[in-house]
């Protein structure tokens, strides 16, 4: 076992990290702070990187290998608003930053970002007092229609709200509220995906620190499109063979994922994850005791699916954190941030998953894992065919 796996992570660390990123407002588009923010980290603990043209993070831990190399990313956009339009009592209509309910944005107080500054204010639906509309509110739809954001200044018309700087198009982010318990919960907004991003930065500050070289170079991605569809599309430009995506793992009736364990995404709105690499996270669990469940998402996308999508060959995988109500008011538990971590740690200490992942043209040995002959044996009536790939396993005639 390596120093950085007996330490165990730095979990103080990591949770005063996701404290600070939370205070940070980033809803997808206006995410210039938070990339500061990680990169002053990354400056701080002597990690090479480089940005992208818009900002995206590509940093570099060395291994004794540098091709192929392997890579893992989280996301440091949340979901958030846009100004729609100013309305004519000068509060304003506010469409989404990625997909989520105007419900969770009801009540809400917020930071709207104009020309003169930061102001602020509160989420409320169309019918907010009480006094006035008695039982109106409840029957109001949940749509953001249906909803307005009050800014806090003298205004009463559009012209009073334009004169404050506030123009359609500015961003709306939304108070973070966190609140870390005694018995280990953490609930927030945007936990989605900072406190994904504080368990990497967690995790190349314990590579850091043990000085013990990688076996093959890792490159942490730090992304800033997830919310919004593209996340790490474009952002791999290394002969990455492996990648890992970070983020959330949503913990509902149907799903397989706690709040105590780390997930392994077996599938999600794209389609299944590789399974080579999806079974060597799997072992590595199994090796090193870390709580583990498997799940699949319905209504979910990922940084390594986009990467994916943009069409990079690579062997992608997702690990995530349980959490609770997730695009609401988000909550986890330090027990499966401590997993993730751990398995984050074991991952880039592990060898790659194939010796030959630096050939094009890959070896057929490579692609024979997954119908093998002791999965056939007691199936020969069904599978026939198998026996012809086979053949030290078929019978003879």
């Amino acid at each position: 076992m390596t120093q950085a796996r007996q330490h165990g992570p730095d979990m103080a660390f990591l949770e005063q990290t996701l404290l600070e990123m939370l205070a940070i407002p980033c809803p997808t588009g206006f995410t210039d702070a938070i990339v500061h923010y990680v990169a002053e980290h990354l400056d701080a603990m002597g990690v090479e990187y480089e940005l992208t043209r818009r900002g995206t993070i590509r940093a570099t831990l060395k291994g004794r290998q540098s091709s192929p190399d392997r890579a893992v990313a989280a996301h440091l956009d949340t979901i958030g608003a846009m100004v729609r339009a100013i309305k004519p009592n000068g509060r304003l209509d506010l469409a989404p930053i990625g997909h989520w309910s105007s419900r969770f944005a009801e009540g809400s107080r917020v930071s709207v970002f104009g020309d003169h500054g930061c102001l602020r204010g509160s989420v409320l639906p169309l019918m907010a007092s009480g006094h006035t509309y008695n039982e109106g509110v409840d029957n109001l739809p949940v749509n953001w229609d249906t909803i307005e954001l009050r800014i806090d200044a003298r205004t009463t018309s559009q012209a009073e709200t334009e004169a404050l700087g506030i123009r359609v198009g500015d961003f709306v982010a939304f108070d973070p509220l966190p609140e870390f318990t005694r018995n280990g919960y953490i609930s927030a907004r945007h936990l989605d995906n900072k406190a994904g991003a504080a368990a990497l930065l967690t995790t190349i500050k314990q590579v850091v620190d043990s000085g013990e070289l990688l076996p093959m170079d890792c490159h942490p991605i730090f992304t800033i499109t997830e919310e919004t569809g593209t996340g790490s599309a474009g952002a791999l430009p290394w002969d990455v063979s492996e990648f890992v995506g970070v983020d959330i793992a949503p913990t509902a009736p149907g799903q397989n994922s706690t709040e105590h364990s780390v997930t392994l995404c077996m599938q999600d709105s794209g389609g299944p994850y590789d399974f080579h690499l999806t079974q060597h996270l799997q072992s590595l669990c199994q090796r090193d005791a870390i709580p583990m469940r498997r799940d699949l998402f319905r209504y979910y996308h990922s940084d390594a699916e986009s990467a994916i999508r943009s069409g990079t060959d690579t062997r992608i995988a997702l690990i995530g954190f349980g959490t609770d109500a997730t695009h609401g008011y988000e909550r986890t538990h330090r027990d499966s941030l401590e997993a993730l971590s751990r398995l984050l740690l074991a991952y880039v200490y592990s060898p790659p998953v194939f010796a030959h992942d630096e050939r094009n043209d890959q070896p057929l040995e490579n692609f024979e894992g997954q119908l093998n002959p002791e999965m056939i044996s007691g199936a020969e009536t069904v599978l026939p065919p198998l026996k012809r790939i086979f053949p030290g396993n078929a019978s003879k005639d």
